[in-house]
């Protein structure tokens, strides 16, 4: 008796786990692309324009950079808007971008650290992780000494530096899932 019990519940588990398999293989086969998103390293659509943006006020928040609280980042403008999940501006700041630029598209903060050495040597801070380029990680971070200089061009850099202040605000803004909306 035990040894047919035993084949039979071998034989229903193995079932069932046919049966999960083939519901989430039906699940993620349906999934809207509007629904999903970009993996890590993915390229999201590229728009070929830029974002709208304010001629009278030109740090203003640009137009189409999303809704709810988010971080903005114009890689054409080397700025970042930090916005409250109202919509409104809580800071705006100019920062030196990286030598390899995430695409046009909405991420997530996927990683933080408080204290490193960046792929430039450089001792930074409050390092916000969003994105992976072609093997390089994208990120905001300040360095230690307070430097904001041109990256050394013939490396690939993805580190996006900010001065001090700046880089403490976004520390304290964008916490793991924050998400980061990359324009032009």
């Amino acid at each position: 008796m035990a040894r047919s019990s035993s084949g039979f519940v071998a034989g229903l588990t193995a079932a069932a786990v046919a049966v999960v398999g083939f519901l989430a293989y039906q699940a993620s086969a349906n999934v809207p692309d509007t629904l999903s998103k970009p993996l890590a390293g993915a390229t999201p659509k590229v728009p070929t324009t830029k974002a709208p943006r304010d001629k009278k006020n030109p740090v203003a928040l640009p137009a189409a950079s999303g809704r709810g609280e988010r971080v903005v980042y114009s890689v054409d403008d080397d700025r970042v808007w930090l916005v409250a999940a109202n919509n409104r501006t809580e800071r705006t700041f100019k920062i030196t971008a990286g030598t390899v630029d995430p695409a046009v598209g909405s991420y997530a903060v996927t990683s933080r650290s408080k204290a490193v050495t960046g792929s430039d040597g450089a001792q930074i801070e409050h390092v916000v992780r969003f994105a992976l380029v072609d093997g390089v990680t994208i990120g905001f971070s300040s360095a230690t000494d307070g430097s904001t200089g041109s990256p050394d061009s013939t490396k690939k850099l993805g580190g996006i530096r900010e001065s001090r202040k700046d880089g403490t605000a976004m520390w304290n803004f964008a916490t793991i899932g924050v998400k980061v909306v990359v324009i032009r």
